[in-house]
């Protein structure tokens, strides 16, 4: 939790993020993936200041187990002097033991989004999905929070006024919203209607921008003209040296001598690996997306 301190920005844990979307597709199946179509609604986790602390805290604890259908599992949240937003024991369940930072006592709003990551923690943990190390799982966290419906309000949880700021969770703001983008793009969504905070809304512009532009890389027909001459010289020289900076597609010859170019999906990151022969769709066998390819 960034709590009046400087608050990072860009995209410096963005292939780890592209990596636990592609995490996500493997260990869910588009399937399960689209039964998270809605979003947590604003209305479900609503806080004021005259509901009571405990009670209003299980409440929205109870709200976020049913987002993610996790009927047997009951949270019981309290609250203490601590470093970090906030925590959860990861035992055998069905009862997890989250504690919040005392600063949610007088920032009840953000309880939510506290509590968001931490049911995602538990969903995870049932799913036994994870990665190594402390930083990657808690990104792995962060982006299935996100991509799952939860995670808006963690990027809503970010603001900034003058020396004073409040950030939770571990990706930065624009990489909330390139999460945030993905999921809008595949179920249509515009979450930037329920942002309080304007920085949260300012990162989701940002986040978009960058999550449409995976589907405007070569060899996509979307691609761009300079994206579409660098791919034609890259081709004419393929698979001679290194790959390029930059460039996410690689060449490669199969085993009759034919070359073939690979490339990330641009909704789940799981390559894709085509004939180079002109005009080609491509359906990934992870997210089922079509792939309008010129190759």
């Amino acid at each position: 939790m960034a709590n009046d301190g400087p608050v990072e920005h860009g995209y410096p844990h963005l292939e780890t993020v592209r990596a636990a979307v592609t995490a996500l597709y493997r260990r869910l199946s588009w399937d399960t993936i689209q039964t998270f179509g809605t979003s947590v609604l604003p209305a479900d986790v609503a806080f004021c200041d005259t509901d009571d602390l405990y009670l209003g805290a299980q409440r929205v604890a109870r709200e976020l187990v049913r987002h993610f259908r996790l009927p047997d599992a009951r949270l019981i949240v309290s609250f203490r002097e601590m470093r970090h937003a906030a925590s959860v024991e990861l035992a055998a369940g069905p009862e997890y033991f989250v504690e919040l930072n005392d600063r949610f006592r007088t920032h009840r709003r953000d309880i939510g989004a506290a509590l968001a990551h931490e049911v995602a923690h538990v969903y995870l943990h049932r799913l036994d999905l994870s990665f190594p190390g402390v930083r990657d799982n808690e990104i792995l966290t962060d982006t299935a929070t996100t991509y799952l419906g939860a995670g808006w309000l963690l990027l809503d949880a970010y603001r900034e006024h003058g020396a004073s700021s409040q950030k939770l969770g571990y990706l930065t703001p624009e990489e909330f919203g390139y999460v945030l983008a993905k999921r809008a793009l595949v179920f249509g969504e515009d979450p930037s209607l329920w942002f309080t905070s304007p920085q949260a809304y300012t990162a989701y512009v940002k986040g978009m921008t960058l999550a449409r532009r995976d589907g405007q890389e070569p060899p996509l027909t979307a691609a761009g003209w300079a994206g579409r001459r660098r791919y034609a010289r890259d081709r004419r020289h393929a698979p001679a040296g290194p790959p390029q900076p930059g460039v996410r597609y690689r060449f490669s010859p199969d085993g009759g001598g034919r070359l073939r170019v690979s490339f990330p999906c641009p909704t789940c990151h799981q390559r894709i690996r085509v004939p180079v022969s002109g005009r080609v769709r491509a359906r990934c066998a992870l997210c089922r997306s079509v792939l309008e390819c010129d190759t």
